[in-house]
């Protein structure tokens, strides 16, 4: 609600250090931010509900077989994926953390670099990449079978990935950077007074990593782990690479293989209530607790100094997930793309789809930062509107909703709205039309944008942190509305957290892949889909080049990470912990 103000200046202020004048609510009306986060919240809910609704009509018979024999065995096998995923990323991600946080050796400012690499590969990407390095015929079996001196690929046959334990290598190589990034932060920060005061009482470095250090970063692993967990649970392609039948997965198959939307719809139900049981045990992880530091300034540790051979020791064993999650499927595609343009050149549908790409995940990026700037200040210009916050809340949910869950449920959004747009069209007497939402690109756009609404609502939160309420309130006193607050005040001093949010909004539009395969537009391929369509085929090698350009996308915000600086700060605070 936007509500006229006017200033109280009360008597005995002063020009410097006096606090804002006090304001009066006079009045309310409704004002546009309100409806621009209604339609959001409205948007973000009718998936949800179009999947209760297309559940409960299904056939009772399909409930009985589907829990009964295809849930209960893809709930077991994503719990042991889950749960292998968390344990891989919360011991590599906290181990390398502290490794680089505490230590200095030869090569430390070169690894904390190739620590973030793996987040420049999706998935399906690492898994497509490993799969045809390992593969009977492939480049690594083939050298080795060479260098032994076995002529027949059945005499040497190495540990296959499509397991459930090579599935959790895969994941875990390259999510286990959400830990390292969140924890690394943490422990760069800690004052070197706590660490200190440890060793004066006699504390061990091991005892102080257990006691002091890693209960400080127990938000920051929850945090990581619940990214890491999310993401797997979002993933279609390599769970389908490695053969996993994970919720995700058989959702998928359920709709396009059985063309059965009814019974994908009751999985992906039953795929929500395993995600909420997960974020209920992410929030009791993180224990509710937040840290700070009390004090005027924050003193970091001085890492410690290793020489010699034991400090490239502490290298190699810090680049050793880098390497196998980010330099060897690296340089194996970038192999594979080179002899495929050698062979055939630079086709011309992989122009196509880059720039099919592109246009989605620009498309997609430009509606959340426009709908998410003036629902953020909105929120902001009303700070005791329960509406504005509940709303805002609820237009973010689709980023803990599995991509495949949400096109399922967008599915039956679309083909809704369809069919009233043709009736209108039809009783004014208009000539029958096609599909305007389903199988369109408006309709992929709306999908990913409600995937990732939450990346930019938060990255405009932070932003409008940094501004002091105080420039709000002195133009709202001088007559400005909301929206000229907005547009003339948070817009310019915002211009670079904007710029942020736009590239890992677009890099992770670039990357979605069960969204796009279920609602892209017929005949309408983006990188992610030709490199699913090609590893479904068995043919790999065609597929290299569209993997390459992806993980060159993917490297934009790692590059933009490493500009932002090494050196993280904690503000101190004026009370104690939380």
């Amino acid at each position: 609600m936007t509500s006229v103000v006017i200033a109280d200046h009360g008597s005995g202020s002063t020009a410097t250090g006096a606090p804002p004048p006090r304001v009066r609510r006079v009045g309310s009306t409704f004002d546009g931010f309100l409806g621009l986060g209604l339609v959001a919240g409205a948007a973000a809910l009718a998936p949800v509900v179009a999947l209760a609704v297309i559940a409960a009509g299904g056939d009772g018979g399909l409930w009985r077989h589907l829990f009964t024999s295809v849930v209960p065995r893809a709930t077991w096998e994503t719990s042991i994926l889950v749960l292998g995923v968390a344990v891989f990323v919360m011991v590599v991600g906290t181990g390398t953390a502290w490794l680089v946080a505490v230590h200095d050796f030869p090569g430390r400012r070169l690894l904390e670099v190739l620590l973030l690499l793996p987040l420049a590969f999706p998935i399906y990407v690492l898994a497509y990449s490993w799969l045809d390095l390992l593969h009977p015929v492939g480049a690594f079996q083939t050298e080795l079978r060479a260098l032994l001196g076995i002529a027949r690929p059945a005499d040497l046959r190495l540990p296959d990935l499509r397991t459930l334990p090579g599935a959790v290598l895969i994941f875990g190589l390259g999510l286990y950077p959400y830990v390292y990034v969140a924890v690394r932060t943490v422990f760069l920060a800690q004052t070197a007074a706590l660490v200190e005061a440890a060793r004066m009482l006699g504390a061990s470095r091991k005892r102080i990593f257990f006691r002091v250090a890693l209960p400080l970063a127990r938000p920051a692993i929850a945090a990581g782990t619940a990214l890491a967990i999310m993401e797997t649970l979002n993933d279609v392609g390599a769970a389908e690479f490695l053969s996993v039948n994970t919720l995700t997965a058989a959702v998928y198959s359920t709709w396009v293989n059985r063309g059965d939307l009814s019974g994908a719809a009751q999985i992906a139900l039953a795929m929500l209530v395993f995600v909420s049981t997960l974020f209920l045990f992410e929030r009791l992880g993180r224990g509710a607790r937040g840290y700070a530091v009390v004090g005027r300034a924050v003193r970091p540790m001085n890492p410690i100094r290793v020489e010699g051979l034991a400090g490239f020791g502490l290298f190699a064993l810090g680049a050793l997930p880098a390497v196998l999650g980010f330099v060897v499927p690296a340089l194996h595609l970038l192999r594979q793309a080179q002899e495929r343009l050698a062979f055939a050149g630079f086709a011309d549908e992989i122009l196509v789809e880059t720039l099919n790409t592109v246009s989605v995940a620009v498309a997609a990026t430009l509606v959340a930062l426009v709908v998410g700037l003036p629902m953020v200040s909105g929120r902001r210009l009303n700070p005791g509107s329960r509406l504005h916050t509940a709303l805002l809340r609820i237009s973010t949910i689709g980023y803990a909703v599995p991509g495949t869950v949400l096109a399922i449920g967008l599915l039956a959004v679309y083909g809704g709205v369809d069919a009233v747009i043709r009736a209108a069209r039809g009783a004014l007497g208009g000539a029958p039309s096609g599909l305007f939402l389903s199988a369109s690109f408006a309709g992929l756009v709306i999908a990913l944008t409600l995937r990732f609404f939450r990346l930019s609502a938060s990255k405009i939160e932070t932003g409008l942190e940094r501004i002091s309420p105080s420039l709000d309130q002195s133009a709202r006193t001088l007559g400005r509305s909301p929206f000229a607050v907005m547009w003339e005040i948070h817009l310019p001093l915002m211009t670079p957290t904007l710029a942020g949010a736009a590239l890992l909004l677009f890099v992770d539009c670039m990357k979605e892949l069960p969204a796009t395969l279920l609602l892209r537009p017929m005949g309408f391929e983006t990188l992610s889909t030709h490199l699913y369509g090609e590893a479904a085929r068995g043919t790999y090698e065609n597929g290299a080049l569209a993997a390459c350009l992806i993980v060159a996308f993917g490297l934009l915000p790692i590059i933009l990470m490493t500009r932002i600086g090494r050196r993280a700060t904690i503000p101190a605070a004026e009370g104690a912990p939380s």
